[in-house]
């Protein structure tokens, strides 16, 4: 069970850093090839915030069972 357990959070770990890659990767792509300087996007945070929150309620459901 621990071993399962073991398995489940490295696949939701790379789950979730393979999503927040494709988040990154969609910004970069259509950004013009001479970038200004860099700028704070608040919907970026937001949605990392969003992620770590989900991230945190799936593991205290999680080992609450």
């Amino acid at each position: 069970m621990a071993t399962l357990k073991v398995y489940l959070l490295l696949f939701t770990a790379f789950f979730l850093s393979g999503l927040m890659q494709l988040s990154t990767a969609t910004q970069t792509a259509a950004a013009p090839a001479a970038a200004p300087a860099r700028v704070i996007d608040a919907k970026a945070i937001d949605q990392a915030i969003a992620y770590l929150l989900m991230f945190a309620a799936l593991f205290v459901t999680y080992f609450s069972h």
